[in-house]
């Protein structure tokens, strides 16, 4: 006799399991706490076994009977429901270990080790925004080309056109690295070259004619904001390192007898080393009674065991009235070196960018040395200091 949802619902539980019989080796089997289990009643080559379809109510009587017709057409073509079952887990499994978001997220940990932990949080944070959402759960072997560009697409039509062509861009290389361990066969990034619009180059905002430069030097050393602030602001063109380096300055790597600056560069994580003209001695000098006993050069306001925070110089700026986003920048200073040092002051341009910690192979295809044309660095970064000093005078 068929079984009836009545009949289910009303059988209590006893002492010992029981089971209530439906038809074809279905049944329900209600245990001592209540639990009541479909379970699929078979033989295969002449040995009993047993299936679970699920437990009641999850599953009610009409799923069950589907569950199990699933199971018997299998049964009939030769294929056993058990071993059947544990191939699809499998294959479940192994896609789950093969879906993008694990890739990306394997690949992030390795290639990302020495990366500034501030870019690292900004590439999983781009993943986790704008793409797991939509291809984490896939295989990554299984996306095709137009999804993924489906999905870069709704970052582009959220305004965020660079965002999109980086997400595209770290893709590649999620794509590149399923290839190299075997979990993908090709990157399919590459098929979508040209399929978003180009971004407008954006430079940094600074001040490259003399005049200019004179009239912003002449604000820095009037700014009335804290020491710190004022000491950072001064030393930035002078040094024109990256803003997070002077900021994250620490004084166990600057040595005021040699006017020696040597730190690892956060973007490229080379050693770097910055002669200091007598002009940036001074400034440091002036700075060492307040900060000289701690970590950092520039300590944060509301805490000394921090750096000053990354805003304080770009606020500074604006508070001296000038337009960070068209005037001048903290990041500024460095083209502003760059330009003025080639232009006006005739430097070579591979010295300009070794001071300027860029990776510049040599004719031999040699690494970027933190120590090659130290002589001539030092040189021009006394003239550098020189020259400034000279256009603060000029009205």
């Amino acid at each position: 006799m068929a079984l009836t949802d009545l009949a289910i619902k009303g059988a209590k539980p006893k002492e010992k399991s029981y089971k209530l019989s439906d038809s074809g080796g279905l049944y329900i089997e209600i245990s001592p706490n209540g639990g009541k289990w479909w379970r699929y009643k078979y033989r295969f080559n002449g040995k009993e076994s047993r299936l679970s379809l699920g437990t009641y109510p999850d599953i009610g009587l009409k799923e069950a009977r589907e569950r199990h017709a699933v199971e018997r057409k299998k049964l009939a073509n030769g294929v056993n429901p058990s071993v059947s079952r544990k191939a699809e887990k499998n294959e479940r499994a192994a896609e789950n270990i093969n879906s993008f978001e694990v890739v990306a997220r394997e690949w992030w940990q390795s290639h990302m080790k020495n990366k500034a932990e501030t870019h690292k949080d900004k590439v999983i944070r781009r993943f986790e925004l704008y793409l797991f959402p939509w291809i984490g759960n896939q295989p990554i072997a299984d996306i095709s080309a137009p999804q993924m560009l489906q999905a870069v697409k709704r970052i582009e039509n959220l305004n965020k056109l660079e965002t999109a062509h980086r997400a595209l861009q770290t893709a590649g290389q999620v794509f590149r690295y399923a290839v190299q361990t075997g979990r993908a066969t090709r990157d399919v990034t590459a098929d979508l070259k040209g399929a978003l619009p180009p971004t407008s180059i954006k430079h940094m905002a600074a001040f490259t004619e003399p005049k200019q430069v004179g009239e912003l030097l002449r604000a820095i050393d009037s700014f009335s904001g804290t020491i710190t602030v004022q000491c950072a602001l001064r030393l930035a063109p002078l040094v024109f390192v990256r803003p997070s380096e002077l900021r994250q300055a620490r004084w166990g790597d600057i040595n005021l007898e040699t006017g020696e600056w040597r730190y690892l560069v956060s973007k490229t994580k080379t050693d770097h080393l910055v002669p200091l003209s007598s002009q940036a001695i001074e400034i440091l000098k002036t700075i060492y009674p307040i900060s000289g006993h701690g970590e950092y050069v520039f300590q944060g306001g509301h805490s000394p065991l921090r750096p000053m925070s990354e805003a304080a110089v770009n606020a500074a700026l604006k508070r001296m009235g000038y337009d960070t986003q068209r005037d001048v920048t903290g990041h500024g200073f460095r083209a502003m070196a760059r330009t003025i040092l080639h232009e006006r002051l005739k430097f070579d341009p591979h010295i300009i960018e070794h001071q300027l910690a860029h990776k510049v192979p040599d004719a031999l295809g040699a690494a970027y040395n933190r120590t090659k044309f130290i002589e001539q660095r030092k040189i021009m970064m006394q003239t550098w200091a020189d020259y400034l000093q000279t256009l603060k005078s000029l009205e």
